[in-house]
């Protein structure tokens, strides 16, 4: 059992003992410490936050006493209940709140939750601000509002609604088009949010079939919840029986998107910023962003469109300062995580999901034949546990870099080897003690040959 604390938040494994797991008293401390780092410098308790879960077994739990706790601290609450994180990050910014928790654990079995911490902006904390919230957790100093200063809580279920109505009124969201392809498609949500938010956001933009497999928000999830082709055998074969033009997939949170060909195979999670960012680039002059171990496609999508792209560490955080930093009009992550600044900084399902249909009905092609049209590259994803010594991690990083010496190495984040014809990204997980290796080639035997190679080298 695992409690990893984070500069993003809190994450670890539900029950057992406190400090070890995500217990109450863990939740408590983290939530009471999260607070006072929004009262600090205002000279007043009653901040304003929103709180918003995903529908996993434990997130009812968790979220009462995130809510009781923030009111203790003296802070009025906005509950947008089950939703997703890209539309909490939303409620943030439509409420003018000074932050927000979000309580899921992405895409981490059942067993897991966390929570996940938002600035006034909707925007995960930086790394100093996070940093600052472990410290005060740590401190157990918080001073709890008396009986006449306790802060409100606010239920609002419209939050996703009022997302959905956000994503069609942009611009490059062309519903009149979607509506006249006659799209069907099939939907697995792995029973979570998803299955409210992307099934409710298919029938506003006008498709005209969405059959749904696993969107009961029930929290049970029927396979392993991270988007992967191994783990979406259901949809694959959903999608052949019933002649759907495609299958959409997105995480317990909503903030991945992966989709899945008309012919069952998958169109590549790496592919799904590639497609929506070649989509915005033909109507907008402008830059990319995404992280160390995303695909050279969206290099390669970026120069072709007369762009500039650049590479940040991996993490939300990272690539949303880069993307400020290079004016981008589009970026995210090679995990199937779209970052539209038009709508708002932050990895977002529904808004990959619409600008894609446009995309694919503008091109009256099929799904396969749009990926087709793109560069081909395979990545190879792998992972090796490390256990909780950190130096560990640091002397296979040291070995890496003295071995592959005579190529371009960067180590912003983790080791990344750039080959001519493909790269290895080796990098410690922020929410696992994991090591992620993580490969990319022209063929799926060179990205697993590049694979395996850095994992003989180290084991």
């Amino acid at each position: 059992m695992t409690l990893i604390k984070s500069i993003s938040g809190i994450r670890g494994t539900i029950g057992g003992k406190s400090a070890e797991n995500l217990t109450p008293i863990d939740v408590v401390k983290f939530t009471a410490a999260f607070v006072k780092f929004h009262q600090n410098g205002k000279n007043r308790k009653a901040i304003q936050i929103v709180v918003g879960r995903d529908a996993r077994i434990s997130g009812k739990m968790v979220e009462q006493l995130v809510i009781s706790t923030a009111s203790g601290m003296g802070a009025n609450v906005i509950n947008v209940g089950l939703s997703t994180t890209p539309t909490v990050e939303m409620a943030v910014i439509k409420s003018k709140a000074d932050g927000g928790i979000i309580i899921t654990a992405s895409h981490n079995p059942k067993q897991w939750n966390a929570l996940k911490l938002l600035n006034e902006r909707g925007e995960f904390l930086s790394d100093a601000e996070g940093k600052e919230v472990l410290n005060l957790s740590e401190t157990l100093d918080f001073d709890f509002a008396e009986v006449d200063y306790l802060g409100t809580v606010v239920e609002n279920d419209t939050s996703i609604d009022q997302h959905i109505e956000d994503v069609i009124k942009l611009s490059l969201v062309k519903k009149d088009l979607i509506a006249a392809a006659g799209f069907k498609i099939v939907v697995d949500a792995v029973n979570s949010t998803g299955g409210i938010a992307i099934p409710g956001l298919l029938k506003s933009l006008g498709v005209k079939e969405v059959i749904e497999i696993n969107c009961e928000p029930n929290g049970h999830f029927p396979h392993n919840p991270e988007p992967l082709p191994e783990n979406l055998k259901e949809i694959s074969q959903k999608v052949v029986e019933e002649k759907a033009d495609l299958g959409i997939v997105v995480d317990p949170d909503v903030d991945r998107l992966a989709f899945v060909m008309e012919n069952g195979e998958m169109f590549g999670e790496e592919y799904t910023l590639v497609a929506v960012a070649d989509y915005v680039l033909q109507h907008q002059k402008g830059n990319t962003v995404s992280n160390l171990s995303s695909s050279r496609a969206l290099r390669d999508v970026t120069e072709n469109a007369r762009g500039s792209y650049a590479a940040s560490a991996v993490g939300e955080v990272n690539v949303v300062a880069k993307m400020k930093e290079t004016n981008a009009i589009i970026g995210g992550e090679g995990n199937g995580g779209v970052i539209y600044p038009e709508l708002h900084y932050g990895r977002d399902a529904l808004v990959g999901t619409a600008l894609f249909l446009t995309y694919l009905a503008q091109k009256k092609m099929k799904v396969s034949q749009l990926r087709e049209s793109y560069p081909k590259y395979f990545i190879s994803k792998n992972k090796l546990e490390t256990g909780p010594d950190k130096n560990t991690v640091k002397v296979i990083f040291d070995k890496v870099k003295q071995h592959y010496s005579r190529f371009p190495i960067t180590d912003i984040d983790g080791v990344k080897v750039d080959f001519p014809d493909g790269w290895v990204h080796l990098r410690g997980s922020n929410t696992e003690a994991i090591l992620r290796i993580y490969a990319e080639s022209t063929t799926t035997e060179k990205a697993q040959k590049y694979a395996d190679e850095v994992i003989a080298l180290i084991s």
